[in-house]
């Protein structure tokens, strides 16, 4: 009887192909889906339902626009809007699509403004469109630039609301599919008008550059779709140890790729003193931009940390330890950068702040959502660890992490207790030689940030304010605050989403403006000691030039109070 059940209901669904949209049970279901991965995965729930006013569990609505949906297109929306709703910037939802269309330019919020700070040349030649950077947008097709970032801004978010609008300033003439359902129905031309930097009104007529393939519909799926995805996934990780993969999935603390310049890339997005003498990021191995510069009478190291998820945590490693010695013996004071920065791993994370603390220190805690999947995996890798030799640290982590979740799960608490994620223990020595002699940095210290400092980044801030180590220089981090899972997001649909699965819980309380006085990273995120922004358009036509000079006399000043 089951096997011919199944057929039927196989007939029956191949039958539907021809109406070619999903239906609506199909949508139903998969919303379904992904509510329920949030209802038992979302680690910051509570947080976001007591000081937010957000109830995961209240889909009521969002069921009912399902409902209402027309296509399969609406019905995209329909999901994005509902994982924006959660304002994570870990937590995004991506329509099943490769289509893009492009203007060859990007955006970014400077002052208020939406102005252009890049151009390909290459496909937009300055004869024909001579516009600049600096230049500002003022409507593309008809709709201002505010309009098209408040629709934006449903399905693509950042925590706060600062780095959400820049975020959608960004898709204003780049136009990702699998974000924005609608995208392959531009026309071939853009109108965009803009203003030059003579105040004066121009307008282009800008071709779209469409790659990728166009989803239009997906239809009744009779059966799950995206095994192959599944496959491939198992496949990559078929060679890691289980144990390795599960401590690595939990210590991932990083969003999503964005289209802001410099996001995520080795080169300062500013011009460093023009004596600036560097020394990596130079050749492609290098996986830190840094050097020294002369200011104010003393000799100041610089060394940009562009992600905490380098492609090779041990040569990253070696090369950041390297550079901390030269900077011991050869400088003053060090500034680090960590603006742009999207997050990574955990454990490196933190051994590169154990190169930066001299002391003792505590740790960014994770309070996890204890689930039973998480309880039966990560038991799993206890006994697969065991029986392949792994060290005993390994062994030792993953037993800690069992029992923590065990005892959450048992007493309903829910999230753990704020536990380590990369250790047993969330106080933290400096690094040192095998003969005792300390390799962590000892002078003076400031950390650039700025509100695209995410995840991991946002951890690092807090762990060097919370500890006094050195002064945090320029603008409130994103405020993402937990490590983060993919999941396939329904079988019909074959939508992608990525949940947060935990909440990060800072050494300190602190009361940052408009929030209670908490220890949460999550939508707040790491207040500056010395505010500055480099958004604005002088800084834009400049090059950063006058942040540059702001960081460097804070700087110079932070060293001669140190002495």
């Amino acid at each position: 009887m089951r096997i011919v059940g199944t057929s039927v209901l196989l007939t029956l669904a191949l039958c539907n192909i021809g109406r070619a949209q999903l239906t609506l049970d199909q949508k139903t279901a998969d919303f379904h889906h992904l509510a329920g991965l949030f209802a038992k995965n979302y680690g910051p729930a509570e947080w976001k339902r007591d000081f937010q006013g957000f109830d995961l569990f209240n889909t009521a609505p969002w069921l009912n626009r399902v409902r209402a949906t027309r296509d399969d297109l609406d019905f995209y929306q329909v999901m994005l809007e509902y994982a924006a709703s959660f304002n994570d910037a870990h937590v995004t939802y991506q329509a099943p699509s490769n289509f893009l269309a492009t203007l060859h330019f990007t955006t970014d919020i400077y002052e208020g403004r939406v102005l252009v700070d890049s151009i390909n040349r290459v496909r937009l030649p300055a004869a024909e469109f001579p516009f600049a950077r600096g230049w500002e947008v003022v409507s593309v097709d008809g709709r201002g630039v505010q309009q098209l970032i408040d629709e934006i801004s449903k399905v693509y978010v950042a925590a706060n609301p600062l780095s959400t609008r820049r975020f959608a300033a960004e898709l204003i003439p780049i136009r990702p599919q699998a974000l924005l359902p609608r995208a392959h129905e531009l026309g071939e031309m853009a109108t965009v008008v803009m203003k030059g930097l003579d105040n004066a009104t121009y307008t282009f007529r800008i071709p779209w550059a469409k790659t990728g393939l166009p989803l239009t519909k997906v239809g009744p799926v009779p059966l799950p779709a995206n095994v192959e995805r599944i496959v491939r996934a198992a496949a990559s990780s078929e060679d890691e140890a289980p144990y390795l993969a599960n401590l690595r999935a939990l210590q991932n603390c990083r969003i999503a790729d964005r289209a802001v310049l410099g996001f995520g890339a080795r080169t300062p997005v500013f011009r460093l003193p023009g004596d600036f003498v560097q020394r990596r990021g130079t050749v492609a191995a290098d996986l830190f931009y840094s050097g020294t510069f002369q200011s104010g009478g003393s000799r100041i190291g610089f060394i940009r940390i562009p992600t905490f998820a380098p492609a090779s945590l041990n040569a990253a490693l070696l090369q950041f330890l390297t550079e901390v010695s030269f900077f011991q013996a050869n400088t003053d004071g060090l500034i680090v950068d960590i603006m742009r920065n999207p997050g990574g791993n955990v454990a490196y994370t933190n051994i590169l702040l154990q190169a930066l603390i001299p002391y003792e220190f505590r740790v960014v805690g994770f309070e996890v959502r204890a689930t039973s999947n998480w309880i039966a995996e990560i038991s799993s890798a206890v006994e697969s660890a065991k029986a392949q030799g792994a060290p005993p640290f390994v062994i030792g982590q993953l037993e800690f992490l069992r029992d923590q979740f065990i005892s959450a799960n048992s007493q309903m608490r829910g999230r753990t207790l704020s536990i380590p994620l990369d250790d047993i223990t969330l106080d933290r020595q400096p690094l040192r030689a095998a003969n005792g002699a300390l390799l962590s940095y000892t002078k003076p210290l400031m950390v650039l940030i700025d509100e695209t400092t995410a995840s991991a980044g946002d951890m690092f801030a807090a762990t060097i304010q919370d500890n006094g180590r050195g002064k945090l220089f320029g603008k409130r981090t994103m405020g993402a605050g937990g490590n983060v899972a993919g999941y396939d997001a329904g079988s019909y649909s074959e939508g992608f989403v990525s949940v947060t699965e935990s909440i990060m819980i800072r050494p300190k309380f602190v009361e940052p403006p408009g929030y209670p006085s908490s220890p949460y990273i999550e939508n707040v995120g790491v207040y500056p000691d010395i505010e500055a922004d480099i958004m604005t358009q002088d800084n834009l036509l400049l090059e950063g030039r006058i942040f540059t000079g702001q960081f460097v006399e804070a700087m110079v000043a932070h060293i001669r109070l140190g002495r």
